[in-house]
């Protein structure tokens, strides 16, 4: 049976293509019976939608802004996903915050990575957060997403040193480049424990 994979972005969609050139470059489709199916996006001006159609990928977009409010825009994004049938729903900067009605329907099917080592720093504004805190680390979390936001069960992290001088803006990008590996990593993980 094949295990489709549906992407979701806001944005730049670099973790969307870390995911996958990861999956090409590790066979997923041969080893898993996985592969990315499709990329959807809130935002109809997302660069990662014309990304994700140079990798071949099909993208539709709906613009959050066109429904009367969030659970018409959840109904219509539930609709559009599973068309694709998907095994996985992976949220890549997905900059939405999701109805319960939503996350029900696609629980245990639904993953996350945040900006920070959670259960630290949740929500917005990870990076400032952790510099202000004083914090010696700060870095990225794979978790499976549930009602309370960026609290659901851990399923990878990659740590990353705050340096002297670091702003917002430079620990962002390294962080950014560990998501790049953790991502992918954990997503085939789930893969291959699901047989």
């Amino acid at each position: 049976m094949n295990k489709n994979i549906v992407i979701l972005i806001s944005g730049s969609g670099s973790n969307m293509a870390a995911i996958v050139q990861a999956s090409r470059r590790q066979h997923w489709e041969e080893r898993h019976g996985a592969r990315v199916v499709a990329v959807l996006s809130n935002k109809p001006d997302a660069p990662g939608l014309s990304l994700a159609r140079e990798l071949g990928l099909a993208t539709t977009a709906l613009d959050h802004r066109g429904y009367p409010n969030r659970e018409a825009f959840d109904a219509a994004l539930i609709a559009a996903i599973d068309r694709h049938a998907p095994t996985l729903v992976v949220l890549a900067g997905f900059m939405r915050i999701l109805t319960s009605g939503f996350v029900a329907h696609y629980a245990g099917r639904l993953i996350n990575i945040h900006p920070s080592l959670l259960p630290a720093f949740t929500g917005l504004h990870t990076h400032q957060r952790a510099i202000d805190a004083g914090c010696r680390f700060a870095g990225c979390t794979v978790h499976r997403v549930t009602h309370d936001l960026d609290h659901g069960e851990i399923l990878d992290q990659a740590v990353v040193p705050l340096l002297p001088g670091d702003d917002a803006a430079t620990l962002s990008a390294r962080v950014l480049s560990q998501e790049h590996i953790v991502y992918p990593r954990a997503i085939e993980r789930l893969l291959a424990n699901e047989g």
